[in-house]
């Protein structure tokens, strides 16, 4: 994989890519630095979920040192779901106009019409003053894992040619690499946040945000400033949310 950019370990099974990349990093490891493995024992996701995958899956972290302020590092997962969605196009060309088929979901999904395709985990943490990142990536490429709560993908079932994890992983370093410069650590947000609306579903959009014990309901109405994710009600008030897990079109009880 000359083509990768960024160093990287390959190994065949590990329990999670992001919980190697984190003990690299309290050994002294800074990167930036790919890890990527065949196979994970404990994949994890967001909220403690244990992030299911298949043979021919993306599953990578990728560890580096972002020099930004700590109140910047929740952009990595939105600027990340860019690099992936436009990774992602590369081998498999899929039409940008209304409706997309290919689209990012606040605040770390991206999603193959409304199935989920792939996801990602960020974690930081600090060491002698200086914050490290694992940004974890999984991608359905081969395999679509069966989950209760939601409809799954694979990149293979639209994919001209059925690409490699090694091959997403390419274009996946390439793309990183574009946005996290355009990023400069957390200086020209408004790129990142523009450029994931592009790629997100329509203003408008029915949803509703599982917000701790509180389910709210209303119309998708972009990204705030900070990332946010702003939901308008149907009253017209519109409120931000910093947290949460957001879920396609309403439900019975309307916020």
């Amino acid at each position: 994989m000359s083509n990768v950019a960024f160093h990287l370990v390959e190994l065949d099974k590990v329990d999670s890519t992001n919980a190697e990349a984190l003990r690299r990093a309290s050994s002294g490891e800074r990167g930036p630095l790919w890890i990527m493995a065949h196979r994970q024992t404990a994949g994890r996701g967001r909220s403690g979920r244990r992030w299911q995958s298949g043979d021919g899956n993306l599953m990578a972290t990728l560890l580096f040192a972002p020099e930004c302020q700590p109140s910047a590092l929740h952009q990595l997962s939105l600027l990340t779901g860019v690099a992936v969605h436009d990774a992602l196009t590369v081998y498999a060309p899929i039409e940008t106009s209304a409706p997309r088929r290919l689209r990012l979901k606040w605040p770390n999904d991206i999603l193959l019409d409304t199935s989920k395709l792939g996801g990602i985990l960020v974690e930081s943490t600090s060491f002698a003053g200086t914050i490290v990142a694992a940004i974890g990536i999984g991608i359905n490429i081969a395999a679509a894992p069966a989950l209760a709560d939601r409809a799954v993908a694979r990149l293979n079932d639209i994919a001209p040619e059925a690409p490699s994890a090694r091959d997403i992983l390419a274009a996946l370093d390439a793309q990183l690499r574009q946005w996290l410069a355009t990023w400069h650590a957390g200086r020209d947000f408004e790129a990142i946040r523009a450029a994931w609306l592009e790629r997100a579903g329509p203003i408008g959009e029915p949803i509703t945000i599982h917000a701790g014990k509180s389910l709210v309901s209303g119309l998708f109405a972009g990204l705030a400033t900070d990332g946010a994710l702003l939901v308008q009600h149907h009253n017209g008030d519109v409120e931000s949310f910093t947290t949460g897990d957001v879920s396609l079109g309403a439900s019975d009880s309307m916020g």
